[in-house]
């Protein structure tokens, strides 16, 4: 049972790092920084200095600079993932007559992922607001690799609209604020992300495994990706779970007996079964564990980003409004109050839902 064993401990650790990154993210002073940071000058001392310099560019390319890096690892473990279902699982599923939907499902999933996987990195993460005119539509082909257009991301020529479309609330958005970078007064609900270099209306985060920022144009993009990789991980797991379910139901192992290593017999258990599993369909067991754990973490943040959209924030609002809740960042206000944070963009479930996939614009907030 070594094996069994490693991969529990395996499974808790993966599980344990995520869960005290999530805990201690958005803390520059956090436990994690000051572990890294002590970490580091210990490591300096024995680390060669040419190695650290290039441990240095490594990790600077990989985490502040836009690169395609962890869209490579994406599109590779997909192809892992369905390589071993389509060499293995589909072909034993298919000798055994499971429904040929349900095999295909996979595959579905996998076109609408891939779909909204290349809307969301290609599209421009702000919201498009000039009109089309023969100029942009050659801008946009002539950079294509990078984003769909620049006209959604918060320049000069825009920035008079996007000001408009978002009302500021004071507390986590304040009129008058400029971007040093830029050198523009940031609208409502907007952020500079460095990755990209630019000002993003309706600012949710950069993902790196998209290579883009996520905003109002590419939000609902982003929101099918994520449901349909998490059910197609789910999709998966529940196909290759059926397998071995009815390979141990075909071949009554759970009636069967074994001996242990002190000639012992004893009816087959549970643990046992994973084993034989194991031991017979490594591969496969293999991507089941990773299939799973991968659905349990996809699911979690799915739900999350769903709550997300059903009440009209995003996630740097999310983080901002909870760190406002410290003392450190109330501002002073008059007769010793303090404010109190309220989110003012939620419109109702269905209206927020709505404004993710038809993002508001200056004219329809004038009509209101």
């Amino acid at each position: 049972m070594e094996f069994l064993t490693l991969l529990v401990i395996y499974l808790c650790t993966v599980l344990a790092a995520f869960a005290l990154l999530c805990l201690c993210s958005g803390r520059k002073e956090g436990f994690l920084a000051r572990s890294a940071s002590n970490a580091s000058q210990v490591l300096s001392f024995v680390i060669p200095t040419q190695l650290q310099r290039a441990r240095q560019r490594a990790l600077h390319r990989l985490f502040h600079t836009r690169s395609c890096v962890f869209v490579a690892l994406h599109i590779a473990l997909q192809a892992a993932v369905y390589g071993e279902y389509t060499w293995e699982v589909f072909v034993y599923c298919w000798e055994l007559q499971l429904p040929l939907l349900l095999l295909l499902l996979p595959y579905l999933l996998l076109a609408g992922n891939m779909g909204c996987f290349i809307l969301c990195s290609r599209a421009d993460p702000g919201k498009l607001t000039e009109k089309w005119n023969l100029k942009n539509v050659t801008n946009t082909i002539t950079f294509t690799v990078f984003l769909v257009s620049f006209t959604g991301i918060v320049t000069k020529s825009n920035h008079a609209s996007l000001v408009k479309v978002y009302a500021y609330d004071d507390v986590l958005f304040q009129k008058g604020i400029f971007c040093p970078t830029c050198n523009l007064e940031k609208p409502a609900r907007s952020k500079h992300c460095s990755l990209c270099s630019a000002c993003v209306h309706r600012f949710d985060h950069h993902c790196v495994w998209v290579n883009n920022c996520v905003g109002a144009s590419n939000a609902k993009y982003f929101l099918l990706y994520l449901l349909t990789l998490a059910t197609t991980a789910a999709a998966i797991a529940i196909i290759t779970a059926a397998f071995l379910i009815q390979v141990v139901l075909l071949s009554n192992l759970m009636e069967g007996r074994y001996l242990d290593d002190e000639g012992h017999e004893h009816a087959v258990d549970i643990l046992f079964l994973i084993q034989h599993l194991f031991m017979t369909f490594p591969r496969i067991v293999f991507m089941l564990g990773f299939v799973t754990l991968l659905t349990l973490v996809l699911g979690a943040y799915c739900c999350f980003t769903v709550y997300l959209a059903l009440t009209n924030q995003t996630s740097n609002e999310w983080c901002k409004s909870r760190r406002y809740s410290s003392s450190h960042y109330l501002t002073p206000q008059p007769r010793g109050r303090q404010v109190v944070y309220r989110n003012i963009y939620s419109k109702g479930v269905w209206m927020n839902l709505k404004e993710i996939f038809t993002p508001p614009t200056a004219l329809e907030r004038k009509k209101k």
